[in-house]
């Protein structure tokens, strides 16, 4: 479960809660007021660790490309090649064996983290700027 899925899990029903309470109208939105300015924080915090590790790993990422090695540059995207020539050919039949759920999984996964942590290596920055000018 992503970090967003469980914090919108975790106010849901202290905010259907605070919505059944008997209590005057004003009260009702005062103490949603205050929930939603907790669920805000909680947020803001949560886009700040995420924004560090993306960090993080495109820092990793940095590292490799920037390598002496040509092994160390290349090994994710090698990797990558590997698991999908596997997969054309299982799905052609050409293996003597099928792949299992986990390959395509993991082709996923790689593919997935490769072109996201790509993606947000750049737009990184951009939102860390925003969230500093809040």
């Amino acid at each position: 479960m992503s970090a967003w899925a469980s914090l919108i899990s975790l106010f849901k029903p202290v905010a259907d809660l605070i919505n059944n309470v008997h209590t005057s109208d004003e009260e009702r939105l005062q103490i949603q007021a205050q929930l939603f300015q907790i669920q805000a924080e909680l947020t803001q915090r949560v886009m700040e660790y995420e924004t560090k590790l993306l960090e993080a790993k495109a820092r990793t990422i940095q590292a490799e490309a920037q390598g002496q090695s040509i092994l160390q540059r290349n090994w994710r995207p090698l990797t990558m090649l590997c698991f999908l020539a596997l997969i054309v050919c299982d799905s052609f039949g050409l293996l003597t064996f099928r792949l299992s759920v986990e390959a395509w999984d993991l082709l996923q996964i790689g593919l997935g983290g490769y072109v996201a942590g790509r993606s947000l290596e750049k737009i990184a920055p951009k939102v860390t700027d925003v969230m500093s000018k809040k």
